[in-house]
């Protein structure tokens, strides 16, 4: 594991990584932000209605649903069931607050960064060639840089849903609340099987 050959405790490596997984795309949407010197609502970041926020959570309960499908047909298909997240197992298990800690980076401010950068500019940027190149399009580039492993495969199912929710409501905010019931139960999940 890369944490013993950096000397480093696997709580304080999990923590670093996860932190690195909200700075890395806030980075992104930021440098386009820049970029564009526009208003932040031309990136979806713009008041919705109740809702779509309603209609956020229930996309955001399916998608949890269905990409536990996902995951097993990877796992079918390729006979690999490892997750690189397993690090975000080690940086909850030190105490109450690196559960706390990893539980704020991945669950609340990853959701929030990660749709900023690929619903806010990646699929706005693509939609202009057609829904199907903007939703199926950044899709592919959110799952993408996930890797190629058993994340990719849940990240495509709710890729396909935070973009599609996106393109229908013109904002992020639906797509973080779908984000942030995907996400949140990642590393107490992670944790108890590290446990195991």
């Amino acid at each position: 594991m890369l944490s013993g050959q950096l000397g480093l405790d696997p709580v304080v490596y999990g923590l670093a990584l996860a932190a690195l997984s909200v700075i890395a795309p806030f980075a992104g949407f930021a440098a386009a932000a820049l970029l564009r010197l526009r208003s932040w609502s031309a990136f979806g970041v713009r008041r919705t209605t109740a809702r779509w926020l309603l209609i956020g959570v229930g996309a955001g309960v399916v998608a949890f649903v269905v990409r536990g499908f996902a995951a097993m047909a990877y796992t079918a298909l390729t006979g690999d069931s490892s997750t690189p997240q397993e690090v975000y197992g080690d940086a909850g298990s030190g105490r109450v607050l690196s559960l706390v800690l990893a539980t704020l980076f991945i669950g609340l401010l990853v959701p929030l960064v990660e749709e900023l950068l690929f619903r806010g500019v990646i699929t706005n940027a693509l939609l202009r060639y057609g829904p199907l190149i903007g939703v199926v399009g950044s899709t592919l580039i959110f799952a993408l840089a996930h890797g190629v492993n058993i994340v990719f495969a849940i990240a495509l199912v709710f890729g396909l849903v935070s973009a599609e929710l996106f393109r229908r409501s013109g904002s992020i905010w639906p797509g973080v609340i779908a984000h942030v019931i995907n996400n949140l139960p990642t590393v107490f999940v992670l944790v108890l099987i590290r446990a195991a």
